[in-house]
């Protein structure tokens, strides 16, 4: 059998949020090689209908395959939500079966069940991640007795993509999201940030959430979760190449992606077009 080539980790977005991920990846594994794609000439994805999310993360998957990578991370709630199941069961034994597509849910939803003590969890995330009832189907797999409550926050994104996050004219969609959420019930203890761009929203969320009520990142979780997959499965670690290097891709503007990527990240990058 031939022996199969070693390569980055892909780790794939609509945009930009997926770096809030990245970031946590890289710091948990700094010697492993990473490609990041962003597909920012078609964000926003969390509007869009199953049958297009699907068609267009299967789209640049197949890219970051191509590209040599044989571990791909869906740092995006609603990929994850609307594509990663089908591109597991239906495209991937017919790509490579020792490819791998992994997503966010799956290791937050593994969790959650330890980080409350009422049962009572609250959900921000995109339109099209709560509408999939994704996270619901997940949590009641593993902790059966947590109820979930879900808002959707289809500006959140938007705000924050323009920089206009930390705005006043922020404050009205923050704070009615928030009041719509803890209006569910008032035993929530702890909130998921179910949209990669969210975390960027802590400091101004902790003004109007009780402090008591924990928010819940991704990144550190989905970073550990991917730590403790390698170590299990040691013939994909050796199929990942570790040199530190970090390469990016966006579908549209390189340079407004290098500049706008700062906010995520905290560090000025040089990303390459990609034109799918």
């Amino acid at each position: 059998m031939k022996k199969q080539k070693a390569g980055p980790i892909g780790v794939f977005d609509s945009g930009y949020g997926g770096l809030t991920v990245y970031k946590e990846l890289r710091n948990k594994l700094p010697d492993h090689d990473f490609l990041y794609l962003g597909d920012n000439a078609r964000v926003p994805y969390g509007s869009r209908s199953f049958d297009t999310v699907y068609k267009y993360t299967l789209e640049c998957v197949n890219h970051l395959f191509d590209r040599g990578c044989n571990l791909v991370v869906l740092a995006c709630n609603t990929a994850s939500a609307k594509a990663l199941r089908n591109i597991q069961q239906l495209d991937l034994p017919k790509i490579k079966a020792y490819k791998r597509v992994l997503g966010v849910i799956r290791p937050t939803t593994e969790t959650i069940g330890l980080m409350t003590k009422t049962n009572h969890v609250g959900l921000f995330a995109t339109t099209g991640t709560v509408k999939s009832d994704s996270y619901k189907l997940e949590i009641e797999k593993f902790f059966p007795k947590v109820k979930l409550y879900q808002e959707s926050c289809p500006m959140w994104v938007p705000l924050i993509e323009n920089n206009e996050h930390l705005s006043s004219g922020a404050n009205y969609f923050i704070k009615k999201h928030v009041n719509n959420l803890l209006n569910q019930s008032k035993k929530i203890d702890a909130i998921i940030l179910a949209c990669t761009h969210y975390p960027l929203l802590e400091k101004k969320l902790r003004r109007f959430i009780p402090k008591e009520i924990q928010l819940i990142s991704q990144g550190d979780i989905v970073s550990t979760s991917l730590v403790a997959y390698l170590e299990r499965h040691g013939e994909m670690d050796q199929l990942i190449t570790k040199h530190g290097q970090q390469n990016f891709l966006t579908t549209e503007s390189a340079a407004d992606f290098d500049q706008k990527s700062v906010l995520f990240l905290g560090e000025q990058i040089k990303s390459s077009l990609l034109e799918l």
